[in-house]
């Protein structure tokens, strides 16, 4: 099993070229507005960095958009949870990127196939999760690396999350927390009913994980990656796709491997 390297820092030189994006809240437009006119602001295509204005959720966008150029992102708080941010101050905004230390994420895939045949293809840096679209509970089988491992999982839904989004809707399903080191997927169900005992499993990253929906008809089920949802599906097959990979910087001693294992002793 390889390992994520240490955090190190990301920038050999400060940076100058600068991308400012923000979430529509007031408080995240305003201090855009201030870093601008203190910084500048670089189109993203040209940019060395992308300072992230919002919340986590806001972050998530911005990690799909920046992605594929090779640029990092620096979040800073202005939501609520900010689990994945940095907090505002009024410190140099070019010295804390450039002692900024960075975490790097692989994303999931989801293919899901709808009741009319289409595929459809999207990835997940948070989770991929199913979930019931009526008032019945959904009928689920579960096949890891093509061998059957649950005939049938009786459930509101199921959730396949990163080790980023293992704090998350897996957390809040009470999936374990995952290490950003441990190369491990957690598989958590959401209201298990039968076998009502099942807690979910630890995957390996390399799994593939497919989902059969039984009593399609009679259960409707969407599939969710991050934001891409797809109603009426009858499968979908989620694993890590490692040719992606997003950078999310962090302030020294504050990165996200720290911030999962302070989240495991929270109060």
């Amino acid at each position: 099993m390889s390992l994520s390297p240490a955090p190190q820092r990301w920038f050999k030189a400060p940076p100058r070229r600068i991308a400012f994006l923000a979430s529509p809240t007031d408080i995240a437009q305003k201090t855009r507005q201030r870093f601008v006119e203190a910084y500048g602001d670089a189109p993203i295509e040209e940019a060395e960095v992308v300072v992230c204005l919002g919340g986590d959720g806001f972050l998530l966008e911005v990690l799909h958009r920046v992605a594929e150029h090779g640029i990092p992102a620096y979040g800073l708080n202005c939501g609520s949870v900010g689990f994945l941010l940095n907090t505002v101050s009024d410190e140099d905004l070019v010295s804390r990127l450039t002692r900024a230390q960075s975490s790097e994420l692989h994303p999931l895939r989801m293919k899901a196939t709808g009741r009319d045949g289409t595929l459809h293809e999207g990835i997940a840096f948070n989770d991929v999760f199913l979930f019931r679209q009526t008032r019945q509970a959904v009928k689920i089988r579960i096949e890891v690396d093509q061998r059957v491992r649950l005939p049938e999982l009786i459930c509101d839904g199921v959730i396949v999350a990163t080790p980023a989004g293992s704090t998350a809707y897996n957390l809040s399903a009470h999936g374990p927390i995952v290490p950003l080191t441990a190369n491990l997927l957690p598989l958590t169900p959401i209201s298990a009913f039968r076998p009502r005992r099942w807690r979910g499993a630890l995957l390996p990253s390399s799994a593939v994980v497919r989902f059969t929906l039984l009593e399609q008809d009679k259960r409707p089920c969407a599939a969710v990656a991050d934001f891409l949802e797809v109603r009426d599906v009858i499968e979908a097959v989620v694993s890590e796709d490692r040719s992606i990979t997003a950078t999310i910087l962090f302030d020294p001693d504050h990165g996200l491997s720290e911030r999962i294992i302070a989240e495991q002793f929270a109060e």
